[in-house]
């Protein structure tokens, strides 16, 4: 087995339309609304830099010109543009379509709107020391339900020994939930068509090659998908602040 060297790419996931988040985004994209002070996407911005990253590629479609002119201000990464605005086509079918900027090697996929606070080692470079190319096409990063501030569902996946993923089941609760974060391989969307879907349908073409692993998380997931959500968020980044934890 090969172990990959770190992603110098990722992708963000920048064009959705924000709808759990209004009334706030009525005028602001979800990811250019602040957290802590700093607009959701400059902390996926951030943190894909502190893990070597020197090129993110986002794709836009809801205020589309807002998202693009943010991100373009940023001198300290390249930043390419998968224009949607004619047509909104989901995760998995924004990605399809962004492929040909993220190029033929693994790269960080990371959610515009998730972020966490780490723990001794910075999350992104967890993912890429677990990363094995030979044998992966998806590597997501989990947090327990348990931990997760603004989550209260059932969680996603169960995990095997070995780290490999399945879903969980509908009379299941997962102690799981996707982060927002992984490696994925761009073999994993061969055949895959630039129209309107869901990630999942890769994540459950790689699920049933046995392909698909995750990897706890070391610090705490902040998942802010309503505006009621975000004070919950703030108080989490201060209370670790005063313990010297990382956002």
């Amino acid at each position: 087995m090969t172990t990959f060297s770190r992603p110098t790419t990722g992708m963000i996931l920048a064009a959705g339309l924000g709808k759990r988040m209004r009334p706030l985004t009525a005028i602001t994209p979800k990811p250019l609304i602040p957290v802590g002070g700093h607009a959701m996407i400059d902390r996926a911005l951030d943190a894909l830099i502190d893990a070597g990253g020197k090129r993110a590629v986002i794709n836009v479609h809801y205020l589309a010109d807002l998202v693009e002119v943010h991100v373009r201000h940023r001198k300290d990464i390249d930043i390419k543009i998968s224009d949607e605005r004619e047509e909104l086509l989901e995760t998995g079918g924004g990605i399809t379509k962004a492929l040909p900027l993220l190029g033929d090697d693994p790269f960080y996929l990371l959610n515009s709107d998730s972020f966490w606070m780490e723990g001794s080692i910075p999350n992104l470079d967890l993912l890429a020391q677990h990363w094995l190319s030979d044998d992966m096409d998806g590597l997501l990063l989990l947090s327990p339900t348990v931990d997760a501030v603004g989550y209260h569902g059932r969680g996603d996946f169960q995990m095997d020994p070995f780290g490999r993923l399945r879903r969980r089941k509908p009379h299941e609760v997962s102690p799981y939930i996707y982060a927002g974060a992984g490696i994925l391989h761009p073999r994993l969307f061969e055949g895959s068509v630039a129209t309107p879907h869901s990630l999942n349908v890769q994540f459950d073409k790689a699920i049933e090659s046995g392909r698909l692993f995750g990897l706890i998380m070391d610090g705490q997931w902040l998942h802010v998908g309503t505006p009621h959500a975000i004070p919950l968020a703030e108080r989490a980044i201060a209370h670790s602040a005063t313990r010297g934890l990382n956002t």
